[in-house]
């Protein structure tokens, strides 16, 4: 019988104990905030944070928060904004990736490094021309929940096309020709059985998405009325401006980190794979 070659790998305690360093440096801001999110005000603007990891401890910063915000309605703006500025991209994507990926026409690939060069583009670049064609000078929906699902959706969408259409390369061509063999029209192709094998890179480009428009400031700031304020717009209107309240900032950031937090580790498998995937291979 031959010999089954040794598929264990020893671990590198090395390894192991400069990847655990690693973790806790850079959760140490983070347990900074926690620890001042919980401490009266006198005592963080006497002592360092560390000084009080064991205490005492009080509810009052975050008790502030929601006196101070409209914290509810912030929470449901930001849904409103985050949902559909999540659902756009990737479902005009996914149609274009499989454009670049299954069909032949004249420039593809032009366009698809075209769209590929384009995320190199800063986004405070096109505020300002964003600015007039949305405000009253243009089309006139600065303001509304439109202008800033199209912005999202528009900055979004290069890096899905790419991290979709990379995907999509690594799919089975057989199972494409088997459908068109059968008749299936390129729409049902994709819609039955492209985007399901593709649910990976989906999911995953759909969280990065999510995160990305729920811890937004700048186009929030710029391009809603405060009626519309999401969670961060109105987190930092806590703090007045000779920086009075900052401290109830640390008990904001983690009330808005709840929902984001929640969806990242529910999906956090799909979010490796696929943007893995969605980067290495193509």
């Amino acid at each position: 019988m031959s010999k089954q070659p040794d598929t264990e790998y020893r671990r590198s305690w090395v390894s192991i104990i400069v990847m655990t360093l690693l973790c806790i440096l850079w959760l140490i801001p983070t347990i900074g905030l926690l620890v001042t999110s919980v401490r009266n005000i006198d005592l963080i603007n006497t002592s360092g944070w560390w000084t009080g990891l064991l205490g005492p401890f009080t509810a009052e910063n975050y008790a502030g928060v929601f006196e101070k915000t409209d914290m509810g309605a912030s929470f449901i703006n930001s849904f409103a904004v985050a949902i559909p500025a999540t659902v756009l991209p990737i479902l005009l994507a996914a149609f274009a990736a499989y454009a670049f990926t299954f069909l032949d026409f004249r420039g593809r690939d032009f366009l698809f490094i075209t769209i590929v060069a384009v995320m190199v583009v800063p986004l405070q670049v096109a505020l300002q021309p964003m600015l007039d064609l949305f405000g009253p000078r243009g089309i006139n929906i600065s303001g509304q929940f439109l202008a800033v699902w199209l912005l999202h959706t528009g900055f979004g969408m290069p890096l899905a096309i790419y991290t979709l259409r990379n995907y999509m390369t690594t799919l089975p061509r057989s199972i494409i020709e088997s459908a068109k063999v059968d008749g299936a029209s390129h729409f049902q192709t994709f819609w039955r059985l492209v985007l399901p094998m593709s649910m990976p890179a989906v999911a995953g480009f759909a969280i990065l998405q999510f995160l990305w428009v729920w811890n937004d400031l700048l186009i929030a700031l710029m391009f809603l009325k405060p009626a519309n304020a999401t969670v961060i717009v109105s987190l930092s209107s806590i703090m007045g401006t000779q920086g009075q309240g900052w401290e109830l900032l640390t008990a904001g950031a983690f009330v808005s980190m709840v929902v984001p937090m929640v969806i990242f580790f529910s999906m956090q498998r799909f979010f490796v794979r696929g943007m893995t995937s969605g980067a290495v291979k193509g």
